[in-house]
């Protein structure tokens, strides 16, 4: 593996997500509780035994930039090992990115530097579990000049995904990038396409030429889905490697949680009594940043007038949470959250922070870090209100509360 380099592009906007990326990247975004979007793919790299990574950053980068230094500085740089944050250089121009492609070119000096064989390229906002060893050995026993992990996923979600055409060698026939209509369907499987999951195996000396050649282009939207791969098909040896899931289950577990309604169903698949995505496996352990704090403690007194019981059930609560005589009922509890006496939690996802005062009711929510929700305040259960009082409102009913609503104290931002 020391042939390889790992490039994560982690520079996306997360427009969707907002008001959660207003202030942090879509791979800075908490996730689980104790992580974030961007653990799960370096988590994969360490897993898969690789040691070289250049992660690049863009928009808002300052809350992701200082988590992974925390968190992710333990590989020896004079072993020729990183995990190394690449901000914009301009280099070449003075242009943010314009495409994936592109900012793979705008860092091709740094790249070259490392002198890498081949070249493994990650999106840093899915959440999964995979082993990219698998991918890469599979595209040197094909002599492959560019090897695309793949997923079925129905065809209704064909307009969000890269469609491949493949043969029975999985050799790549033909390519779609996000058809709005007719995309290429599995043989047999009408109900399903190969998706695309951004995640490319290169052979270095051909995808350096690439990207030259593709800069010159005026008329190129410098993106590998668009641009590099439909351009490579019938020319070289393009194949697909199908995703296997390190989650061990029947239905493989990937997900690009781009939307806040898509991310809030990928926390509560948490909660879950047997969750597909297994965060308890000690053979493909999700690394991340972990704060030094206490237990979590729950205050319950005897039942009599007046008496606290708190308790928490089929929910995730991570360290340094004190639940004071409050409920929590289906919900992830970052670190450092209280639920003071009284209050009820229902189906819900607090960030870092988040102190629910008494009797305050809390349902279908996701509240970002160190807001503080002041006593007898219902949130979720009348959302004409909520909309009122200036709180997003997703598609299907959850209320998001950005940082600084309803605080008395504002924490950091990040």
């Amino acid at each position: 593996m020391r042939e390889v380099l790992t490039l994560i592009l982690a520079g996306g906007k997360g427009v969707r997500l907002e008001p959660l990326t207003r202030d942090r990247a879509k791979p800075a975004v908490p996730f689980g509780g104790l992580y974030r979007i961007v653990d799960f793919t370096l988590s994969n790299f360490i897993n898969s035994g690789l040691r070289r990574a250049l992660v690049l950053t863009q928009y808002k980068a300052r809350s992701l930039d200082r988590h992974i230094a925390a968190g992710w500085g333990f590989l020896p740089r004079e072993l020729d090992e990183f995990i190394e944050v690449l901000p914009p250089q301009q280099r070449i121009d003075e242009h943010w990115y314009k495409g994936t492609a592109d900012a793979i070119y705008q860092n091709i000096y740094t790249i070259e530097k490392c002198e890498p064989k081949y070249v493994l390229i990650l999106a840093g906002d899915h959440i999964y579990k995979m082993d990219y060893g698998d991918m890469i050995r599979r595209h040197l026993e094909r002599n492959a000049d560019l090897t695309v992990g793949c997923i079925p996923v129905p065809v209704k979600e064909a307009p969000s995904f890269g469609v491949i055409q493949v043969d029975r060698e999985d050799r790549i026939l033909g390519f779609q990038e996000k058809p709005k209509s007719n995309p290429i369907t599995i043989p047999d499987d009408p109900s399903q396409i190969l998706a695309s999951m951004g995640i490319y195996v290169f052979t270095a000396r051909l995808m350096y030429e690439l990207l030259c050649q593709d800069a010159t282009k005026t008329d190129s939207d410098h993106d590998f889905g668009r641009n590099i791969i439909p351009g490579l098909i019938g020319s070289q040896r393009v194949f697909v490697h199908r995703f296997q899931d390190k989650n061990r289950k029947a239905t493989p577990y990937w997900r690009d949680v781009g939307t806040l309604d898509a991310y809030y169903q990928a926390n509560m698949d948490l909660v879950d009594v047997d969750p597909v995505l297994n965060l308890y496996d000690r053979d493909w352990p999700i690394h991340t940043n972990q704060p030094q704090l206490p237990p979590p403690k729950f205050v319950f007194e005897e039942p009599g007038p007046g008496s606290r019981r708190g308790e928490a059930h089929d929910s995730m609560v991570c360290q340094g949470c004190i639940i004071s005589g409050g409920h929590v009922r289906r919900s992830i509890l970052s670190p450092n959250v209280r639920i003071n006496s009284y209050a009820l939690v229902e189906n819900s996802i607090l960030f870092s922070g988040v102190d629910v005062g008494r009797h305050s009711r809390i349902r279908r929510a996701i509240i970002d870090k160190d807001v503080k929700i002041p006593e007898k305040t219902t949130v979720g259960y009348d959302l004409e209100h909520d909309r009122r009082r200036g709180f997003a409102v997703t598609d299907s009913g959850i209320v998001v509360i950005a940082k600084a609503e309803l605080s008395e104290t504002f924490g950091p931002t990040g």
